[in-house]
């Protein structure tokens, strides 16, 4: 399964450590699974990205498949303008692909969204 995982909230130390264990293990010359990842340092950030009409555009254009951006905003009954600025946003973040016949499409077939939430005093 092809999935791409957000973090939101990771300290940078945490991601490195999880690089560092991916490292180790390739250089012991072992199999490493492919591993995609974006990261966002709060929820405000995150949801500045990833809004509800976003979210939207993502689930239909893995519904429907590659689409012209012309035919996705036709599909979704929005302005193309603002659709182009959701795809070149999400492309950005890797959250969609442009193929060669300029077509975009959702490359995942899962996105795992993580918010670990801070501990609370005892």
């Amino acid at each position: 399964m092809n999935t791409l995982e957000i973090m939101v909230g990771e300290s940078g130390r945490t991601v490195l450590e999880n690089w560092g264990h991916v490292l180790d293990s390739a250089l012991k010359n072992n199999t490493v699974a492919p591993y995609f990842s974006v990261g966002f340092t709060n929820m405000a950030q995150f949801g500045a990205v990833f809004t509800p009409k976003r979210w939207e555009l993502v689930e239909a254009l893995k519904t429907l498949g590659p689409l012209t951006i012309y035919a996705l905003a036709k599909q979704l009954n929005r302005h193309y303008r603002n659709v182009h600025k959701d795809v070149t946003a999400l492309m950005e973040w890797r959250v969609i692909e442009k193929d060669e016949e300029n077509k975009v499409f959702v490359p995942w077939d899962e996105i795992d969204v993580r918010w670990p939430l801070l501990k609370q005093a005892a």
